[in-house]
């Protein structure tokens, strides 16, 4: 697992989802935002709690905890 200073698991907070430390904001959010297409900048802008590093960790972890998960996809055509 990478170091993980800016993402918190605590059961009692978003159901246990991992958060940007300090606030209610789950990574798989930050995520979704930065998948949508939104800039780090705006993301910034709309959620002034936030810094970049932040973005840049929840990505990390993102990468991380699905890199060890494998989904079947059945083969197309034939």
């Amino acid at each position: 697992m990478p170091m993980l200073d800016r993402t918190a698991i605590d059961p009692a907070v978003c159901l246990g989802q991992p958060t940007v430390r300090g606030t209610r904001i789950t990574v798989p959010f930050v995520v979704k935002l930065v998948a949508s297409g939104m800039t780090r900048a705006e993301i910034l802008a709309a959620y002034p709690e936030l810094e970049d590093g932040d973005i840049v960790q929840a990505l990390k972890y993102a990468a991380w905890a699905s890199s060890d998960r494998a989904i079947p996809v059945p083969p197309t055509g034939a």
